[in-house]
């Protein structure tokens, strides 16, 4: 499955989804999703922004590629999550779509929160992306 993943971030936060939708439901990681047939992957990121938190921003660019292949929460599952980095630009968050909650949370919260397993450092390259273009 071609996917993308988009960290947003407001300042020293990143916005946060729980998911309602397998896999990982009730866990805590960026927005995301597949990629419809003929769209890129920046209008798949900021879609995905669009229905699952009602926020928008701008993508500042793509920060690496993420390979989520058969995992024991995911079984039989393999994505490739193009992620990117993006700055937020107005609106708060409201859960919809797959979400069941949205919100930004401060990157010294993250383990706070049940998180979908190894999402850390993708945020954290992101984030770095995020500095660099600042």
């Amino acid at each position: 499955m071609l996917a993308v993943s988009i960290c947003v971030f407001r300042r020293d936060e990143v916005l946060l989804v729980e998911r309602g939708k397998p896999p990982g439901v009730g866990l805590w990681s960026p927005v995301g999703g597949r990629v419809e047939w003929g769209e890129t992957l920046e209008a798949a990121a900021l879609r995905e922004v669009a229905e699952e938190t009602g926020v928008n921003c701008r993508i500042v660019g793509l920060s690496h590629i993420r390979e989520i292949i058969h995992t024991e929460s995911t079984p039989g599952f393999h994505a490739v999550l193009a992620v990117h980095a993006a700055e937020w630009t107005s609106g708060e968050p409201v859960a919809g779509d797959d979400a069941r909650d949205a919100r930004f949370v401060a990157l010294t919260d993250l383990e706070t929160l049940p998180l979908v397993e190894g999402v850390v450092p993708h945020i954290l390259r992101a984030h770095a992306l995020l500095e660099r273009h600042a």
